[in-house]
């Protein structure tokens, strides 16, 4: 399956969020999300990384800083993503994906002051 859909890209978001409710260490992170409103964000980023459809207005890294994320937090959350997309999705736009994930993680991790 390739990820040049809206409908793949949601796929995508809901077995990776699915996988971190069930992780030890991200699930608390996860446990008062509001899931209904979450995952349609969630949805709009990614279709407008991969997509251009510029259905995202907002920033992402803002909603993290309350949060006490450490440098494993950022490792496990890609290394699932990762998981993710490799067990469920081929393709270019899979390849770009990752790449995209661990560019967030890297300068999330920089703004942070964890790396």
């Amino acid at each position: 399956m390739t990820l040049d859909t809206r409908t793949n890209i949601e796929l995508l978001v809901n077995i990776f969020y699915d996988k971190v409710k069930k992780d030890a260490l991200l699930a608390p992170f996860f446990e008062h999300v509001d899931w209904p409103h979450h995952l349609p964000v969630m949805y709009n980023f990614w279709s407008s990384m991969l997509l251009g459809d510029q259905s995202y207005q907002g920033s992402p890294f803002h909603k993290h800083l309350s949060l006490a994320l450490q440098a494993q937090h950022f490792d496990r959350w890609l290394n699932l993503f990762i998981e993710t997309v490799d067990e469920n999705f081929e393709g270019e736009q899979a390849q770009e994906v990752k790449e995209r994930a661990r560019h967030i993680a890297k300068v999330f991790q920089f703004k942070l002051g964890l790396s």
